[in-house]
C-alpha cells in the first residue's frame, strides 16, 4: 500500500474532512480513501457525449424523436431592431 502526505491543505477543507468523516462514522483518512477512489474510479469510465445526456435527460418526458446534427453550421445572431 501507498502513503503521501498533502501538504499545504486549506483549514477549512480539513474542517470539512474531518466533519465528513464524523458523519460517516470513519477516520478522516478513510473518507480521503473513499474520496480518492470514488474521483479514480469515475474517470476510468468515459463520460456521454453532451447529446446523449440531454436526451438521456429528456426521455422521461416521451421524447424519442432524433435531434439533428448541429456541428458545422453556421447562425446568424438574432436582430433585435424593429
Amino acid at each position: 500500500m501507498a502513503q503521501f502526505i498533502v501538504r499545504n491543505l486549506e483549514d477549512d477543507v480539513r474542517d470539512k474532512l474531518r466533519e465528513l468523516a464524523r458523519k460517516h462514522g470513519q477516520s478522516m483518512e478513510e473518507t480521503v480513501r473513499d474520496i480518492l477512489r470514488r474521483a479514480v474510479m469515475r474517470q476510468e469510465q468515459p463520460r456521454p457525449r453532451l447529446g446523449s445526456r440531454i436526451a438521456e435527460r429528456f426521455a422521461s418526458l416521451g421524447w424519442s424523436g432524433e435531434l439533428p446534427e448541429l456541428r458545422g453550421q453556421t447562425f446568424e445572431p438574432p436582430s433585435f431592431d424593429e
